[in-house]
């Protein structure tokens, strides 16, 4: 693996960034600086250990360093995330997060209303 396919690598995973999770900036680095804890632990720990790797594939003696199993075992997992997060899918999480606050908001405000009526001796004495 040379240093011009990590590279590749970092900025595939940068660009899947920008379109999936609306992330700008001008590199991976960056992009996970702004919104790296939009991913999962695991995920961002991988993109960081690409863009490291990226970085440090820019000079010839630290790339011999590599591990190009990791690079491509981190590659793989942000990949993975990326690749399966679809727009409907985004969305339809959203409505239901959504939803599932309304409910529970709904619900605390009913305990609470009961709760009142009850003390002031409107219902059940």
């Amino acid at each position: 693996m040379s240093a011009v396919s990590i590279r590749q690598m970092a900025d595939r995973v940068a660009e899947l960034l920008e379109q999936r999770l609306k992330i700008r900036g001008k590199g991976l680095a960056e992009k996970l600086r702004r919104g790296g804890r939009g991913l999962p632990r695991a995920v961002r720990r991988a993109a960081e250990g690409l863009s490291g790797a990226a970085e440090q594939a820019e000079n010839p003696r630290l790339m011999v360093q590599l591990d190009m199993e990791k690079v491509a075992a981190d590659y793989d997992a942000c990949l993975r995330y990326l690749g399966n997060l679809g727009a409907g899918a985004r969305r339809m999480g959203v409505l239901l997060d959504g939803l599932a606050r309304l409910a529970f908001i709904v619900l605390v405000v009913g305990v609470l209303v009961i709760a009142a009526l009850y003390w002031r001796g409107f219902i059940g004495k």
